[in-house]
């Protein structure tokens, strides 16, 4: 591997943590015990539904073993700061997406390795590696911890300060990760297109089945639509970066980041598109709704 992918991309994860930590305080955590009903339902969802399905998937498409990790991995990351930006976009609930990012990334740093081990041992894709070990699941914790610790200390102290950062690090992380990005699909394009066409359409399905389901469900029982829309970005945009991070500093291996590198081109479009289905949903719904009320008044 390349200086630019075991130093850059970690920089890159990095700054992006850094800067949803000086994004966040004390009472985005605490925002969630006002609305328990909508965070515990994405997290059911994130945590438990969304691996299922991935293992589902996974066997039905018959993929290699390390391809198979690679997408189990995938499954378990959690919610990208880029939901916040669609949700946004799509008039969702930002600050219960900011909640559920906040409580995610914590929840992550047990939940990420359990899962992953658990990948590891049923499919056996190295012969002298057991999983992810205490050292390396306390990586982990560096990766997604740490930087947004100090992002979160650094508004405590200085409020103004990261108020006046958080434009210039958002900019400033977007840059270098697309950079480092770029000069890690450059120096894997050979890997990486052959298992372009083998990878595509599971991580579509599965794309759009992580925000189906973060929308239908909790509309399905009782969610408000902001909401849902929040939970929809929240659930469905996994954090591509930290998959590929993991897979290739903490685990070595190139391969096993390709289903995260393959997903986080192809999620960015999926998501837009059905963001638009999403917004043409409510208003179709809204239409209805004008067009029975003078029915019911005029019945009545």
């Amino acid at each position: 591997m390349s200086a630019l992918t075991t130093i850059g991309l970690p920089v890159a994860l990095g700054i992006i943590m850094f800067g949803l930590g000086l994004s966040l305080t004390i009472a985005d955590f605490a925002r969630v015990l006002k609305q328990p009903k909508a965070v515990l339902i994405a997290l059911v969802c994130q945590l438990l539904v969304l691996p299922a399905i991935c293992f589902g998937l996974v066997l039905a498409f018959q993929l290699p073993p390390v391809l198979a990790v690679g997408m189990m991995m995938l499954a378990a990351s959690p919610g990208g700061t880029t939901a916040n930006l669609y949700s946004h976009l799509f008039r969702g609930d930002i600050a219960l997406n900011i909640s559920l990012t906040a409580v995610n990334s914590v929840i992550a740093v047990i939940t990420l390795p359990l899962i992953t081990n658990f990948a590891i041992w049923y499919f056996e894709p190295f012969d002298d590696q057991l999983g992810m070990q205490w050292a390396k699941a306390a990586e982990v914790f560096a990766i997604v911890l740490l930087p947004v610790a100090l992002g979160m200390l650094v508004r405590r102290l200085w409020p103004r300060f990261a108020d006046r950062m958080d434009k210039p690090v958002r900019i400033i992380s977007v840059f270098v990760l697309v950079i480092v990005i770029v000069g890690a699909v450059a120096s894997n394009w050979a890997l990486l297109l052959d298992n372009f066409a083998r990878l595509a359409l599971i991580t579509i399905v599965f794309c759009l089945i992580s925000l189906a389901i973060g929308y239908f469900v909790p509309r399905w029982l009782g969610i408000g639509t902001r909401q849902a829309i929040a939970t929809s970005f929240e659930i469905g945009i996994h954090n591509a970066t930290l998959a590929i991070v993991i897979a290739q500093t903490v685990l070595g291996s190139v391969e096993l980041s390709l289903p995260a590198a393959v997903y986080g081109v192809l999620m960015f479009f999926i998501a837009f598109g059905f963001g638009f289905l999403i917004r043409e949903r409510r208003r179709a719904d809204a239409g209805a709704a004008a067009e029975a009320e003078p029915e019911a008044s005029a019945r009545s």
